[in-house]
């Protein structure tokens, strides 16, 4: 690579909450220019260090330069004075401003003293017509899709013409063609002259993408890698420390009697969806997003109403109208969305666990703190969560011990019936590889596990059967030779 200037240089910065290290020493530097990816596992220190390069958090020691001036930010409006943005995975937008004055936030246009709306709002349309994108800048974001969401958060860094950008995990909200227009949108940003910081665990996305790729472990930097000059092979093994030779485990088909069977489950969205499920059987459900997967799920759980179908247990009939009926019956559900649907994020992880097993531990209104705790414990070490203990809040977890921690609710309330959504949604390789053994241990225990996800490899790799959706009806069932991801988009499609 041709050598340039360096926009931002960090020197031994270090972040460390209630005395517990989160980065130690983190020194590297990034190239004017250049698209450069940062890697490692949850908990590895991606996202504290980016919020000290944004002032979302003091560093407790280091140095940190942009453009060869040491940034001492108070908060993140200096940050992007300077000419600092950041994307954040969860959107930093006002949700009932409409977009253009989210472009325009504090830096609005103003004629004789009063806003000009007129011209932001032309301005607005510019800027988004040059990333690709053509919807009215005068709807709220919160009606906005997560695409639209994301571009109003780049047209805002655009308008404030920054000069570094950082992405978390841009992909992680997006369908597969949102994911394809967010890459052109990246390299125009490149080829405009704006510096990428990309953050993924989609490691195809930072071969793809990045000029340059650090990594990360355990708060610590790695090393540097020219991205055409490495592997994924090779970041995985430098992200976790260890080889990772097959991330799936071996399956062992079940034969035994069935534990689940759904017949004719119907919805606005949902249409005649029957299926068995056995014991210690991974059961796979394909499809393009909106085709219905989630929503069936949430029928089976209770969480939405249901126009008709019938749900039977161990050949008996159920009535599950609700979460709590479905829980009453072994039931669990890891939802797509662990932040709003699994855990209460300012409880502790013990809350969190207690919650659905409550009434196992509960005597005359009273909790048994002692032997509860235990049991949590012990699901903890066997999880490997990294927390600084049961009483950490789940708001201040990475996202793949948030995950853990959803997890392990549903296997201290030992469901016999497990779903799990999107499970492994914006979590590192490492704990991939853990969650899928996990499930490949429940179901040799005799559980059925229901597996909804949109990573094709992913659905194959853990699933004995897969089951495809397409606009809310079930097209066709795969298993054995014939779960080939060729043949799960013709039934999706």
């Amino acid at each position: 690579m041709q050598e340039r200037d360096v926009i931002l240089s960090l020197r031994d910065v270090s972040k460390s909450y209630y005395g517990v290290p989160a980065i130690e020493h983190i020194t590297f530097d990034i190239y004017n220019g250049e698209i450069f990816g940062i890697v490692g596992e949850n908990g590895a220190g991606k996202s504290t260090l980016i919020k000290t390069v944004a002032g979302a958090i003091p560093a407790n020691g280091g140095e940190i330069r942009f453009k060869g001036e040491k940034l001492e930010l108070k908060n993140p409006y200096e940050a992007i004075s300077k000419g600092i943005g950041v994307v954040y995975q969860e959107f930093n937008l006002f949700p009932n401003l409409m977009v253009y004055e989210n472009i325009f936030f504090g830096v609005e246009i103003k004629k004789n003293g009063f806003l000009d709306r007129k011209q932001m709002i032309e301005k607005s349309r510019e800027i988004l017509k040059e990333l690709g994108f053509d919807f009215d800048v005068r709807e709220k974001v919160r009606n906005l899709s997560p695409a639209f969401q994301q571009a109003t958060e780049i047209a805002k860094c655009i308008n404030h013409q920054v000069e570094l950008i950082i992405m978390d995990e841009p992909s992680a909200p997006l369908t597969e063609k949102e994911v394809d227009q967010m890459f052109k949108v990246v390299r125009k940003l490149n080829d405009d002259g704006i510096t990428i910081i990309y953050i993924s665990h989609k490691l195809n996305e930072i071969m793809d993408l990045t000029d340059r790729v650090s990594v990360l472990r355990d708060g610590h930097y790695i090393t540097t890698f020219i991205t055409k000059e490495t592997s994924e092979n090779e970041l995985i093994k430098n992200m976790v420390g260890r080889e990772i030779a097959d991330i799936y485990p071996a399956k062992e088909l079940s034969d035994q009697e069935v534990i689940l069977r759904v017949e004719g489950l119907n919805s606005s969205k949902v249409h005649d969806v029957s299926f068995e499920l056995r014991k210690g059987e991974v059961l796979g459900f394909g499809g393009l997003v909106g085709a219905g997967r989630t929503e069936a799920m949430r029928l089976l759980f209770g969480a939405d109403k249901k126009d008709g179908g019938r749900i039977y247990l161990h050949d008996e009939e159920v009535s599950i109208k609700s979460p709590t009926d479905a829980i009453s019956h072994g039931i669990g559900l890891i939802p797509e969305d662990r932040k709003a649907h699994g855990l209460i994020l300012n409880k502790s992880i013990f809350l969190n666990c207690l919650l659905p097993s409550l009434k196992r531990y509960s005597n005359h209104g009273f909790i048994d703190f002692k032997d509860s705790k235990k049991e949590i414990g012990e699901y903890y070490e066997i999880l490997k969560i990294k927390a600084t203990g049961q009483d950490q809040l789940c708001l201040n977890l990475s996202g793949g011990n948030q995950q853990k921690v959803v997890l392990e609710k549903w296997l201290l309330k030992n469901c016999d019936v497990l779903i799990l959504d999107e499970p492994t949604r914006g979590i590192d390789v490492g704990t991939k590889q853990e969650i899928y053994q996990l499930i490949k241990d429940l179901a040799k225990q005799g559980k059925g596990i229901i597996v909804i996800s949109s990573e094709m490899p992913e659905l194959i790799g853990v699933s004995h059967r897969i089951l495809v959706m397409h606009e809310g009806h079930i097209t066709g069932e795969l298993q054995g030779e014939n779960i080939t991801q060729e043949a799960i988009m013709t039934l999706a499609s």
